[in-house]
């Protein structure tokens, strides 16, 4: 079922109205918070009241510390400005002045840094303090995010806990208990969507961090006994590739972020075949549209149209959506609106329709021009991800003096491989001849190599760059 509105307030009405949480946390890499404590003490000293009314940047560096800010701020800030931990210092002072920031919470890591003034800071921390704050006539906070773009000022995304949460249902039980967990930053939307998830369900939450390696946060996923644990595809391959992978049961999966290709859906029903594995299509500013949980890559044509109050449609190959869950609007002065004259968002990632089912190519502007034949990266990688030895794939464009632009593409192998030269030409060549069976030639990678490891920014998505 769905939460019903009226307990959705504020973070804090949720929590309270859940009954005795004793047993459940939010588990930082190296503390935990209880929510019980969340919902009748202070993780700010008991200062909430100042920063009532007033508009706060979340400046930690610390998942567990902002996501206990949220809990006691939300209904009491006017605004609350989510800050991770990949921001850049320099666009402070644009964020600062766009969202009009007057306040700011800090924790032991940021308090020393040489920040922007705000005016008045709040120190935030993970030993709860008594206090009490009039909640009966809690404000409509409003929630800022971040867009993840990896160059210029990112844009101030304004969502509120209404269409955050709208696509959000209630699964767990005092008997069923869920113990959360998500490879995301939550102080970005897929990851908050996951906070949001187990504070609706009054569930545990293990936290990830920056500081730890993807084998680390797997051991403390399964020490904690994490249920359902979401990332992107780029996570999860990064996931499977360490031996802690075993560390962890999950009951349900989750994907997001990035296309989903069925080499990583059957590999994760494989590796975890105790578990039910979904894809979630969902964006900052369109919100979430749908999941699909068929074990297939892209999404039954039949889920165009309008259900769940969600309303899809394709215009020029690319996805549009429309519902309550999509953000108001931009923060700041010379901002273009986040939706139509309809009331639609342009998503910006393009589709193909094959066989009543519709498939992500890629983005709009991820398309490489070949002598002015359109590539989309994705769809390259989603056929490398297919051969039986390769992990994954990024596709890339090299300059070429004869059609502009040519396809390249590094691979990352499920083995390291001890070859020698040859075998690894003949294993190029394999891949190759799986790429010129599935795709047209212009679209066929003109080299193949072989590397480590592929960056993945701290998003949990593909750091994809131009040579």
């Amino acid at each position: 079922m769905t939460m019903p509105q009226s307990n959705r307030a504020s973070l804090w009405h949720v929590l309270n109205a859940a009954g005795d949480l004793s047993n459940n946390s939010l588990w930082g890499a190296n503390a935990r918070v209880k929510l019980n404590d969340l919902v009748r003490a202070s993780v700010l000293g008991g200062r909430a009241e100042e920063l009532r009314g007033r508009s706060v940047l979340i400046l930690t560096g610390d998942q567990l510390t902002a996501g206990s800010a949220l809990i006691e701020l939300d209904g009491i800030a006017r605004r609350m400005v989510l800050c991770p931990s990949d921001a850049r210092l320099e666009h402070l002072p644009v964020i600062i002045d766009s969202a009009e920031v007057d306040a700011m919470v800090a924790d032991g890591t940021t308090l020393g840094a040489p920040l922007p003034s705000v005016g008045r800071v709040v120190p935030c921390g993970t030993n709860p303090v008594a206090a009490n704050y009039d909640r009966n006539t809690p404000c409509e906070t409003e929630w800022i995010l971040l867009t993840s773009g990896t160059t210029g000022v990112p844009k101030l995304v304004v969502h509120t806990l209404s269409s955050l949460a709208g696509a959000i249902e209630i699964r767990g039980t005092p008997s069923n208990p869920m113990v959360w967990s998500t490879f995301y930053d939550i102080r970005r939307y897929g990851g908050l969507q996951i906070f949001l998830r187990a504070l609706f369900a009054g569930a545990s939450l293990v936290l990830s961090s920056a500081q730890e390696s993807t084998a680390d946060y797997l051991l403390r996923a399964g020490a904690c006994g994490v249920t359902h644990i979401s990332g992107t595809p780029s996570h999860w391959r990064r996931a499977l590739m360490s031996p802690e992978a075993s560390r962890i049961a999950p009951q349900y999966v989750r994907l997001s972020g990035e296309i989903a290709d069925q080499a990583i859906l059957n590999h994760l029903h494989s590796f975890y075949s105790q578990a039910r594995v979904a894809h979630a299509f969902a964006s900052t500013e369109a919100g979430v549209a749908f999941a699909v949980t068929d074990g297939l890559a892209g999404f039954p044509a039949s889920l165009i149209g309008t259900r769940a109050g969600v309303e899809m449609k394709v215009e020029d190959s690319a996805l549009r959506i429309r519902s309550n869950r999509t953000a108001d609007r931009y923060l700041g002065s010379n901002v273009e609106p986040i939706k139509d004259t309809d009331g639609f968002v342009d998503t910006g990632d393009m589709l193909e329709l094959r066989d009543a089912r519709y498939y992500f190519v890629g983005r709009r502007d991820g398309v490489i021009n070949v002598g002015g034949l359109k590539v989309h990266p994705e769809e390259v990688e989603a056929v490398i991800n297919r051969h039986p030895q390769v992990r994954m794939s990024l596709v890339r464009t090299r300059k070429n003096p004869i059609t502009g632009a040519i396809v390249v593409a590094d691979v990352v192998l499920c083995t390291t491989p001890a070859y020698a030269h040859e075998a690894i030409r003949e294993l190029q060549k394999d891949i190759l001849l799986y790429c010129r069976e599935a795709l047209p030639a212009h679209k066929v990678p003109a080299a193949i190599k072989f590397v480590p490891s592929l960056a993945v920014a701290e998003t949990g998505k593909l750091i994809r760059h131009h040579a």
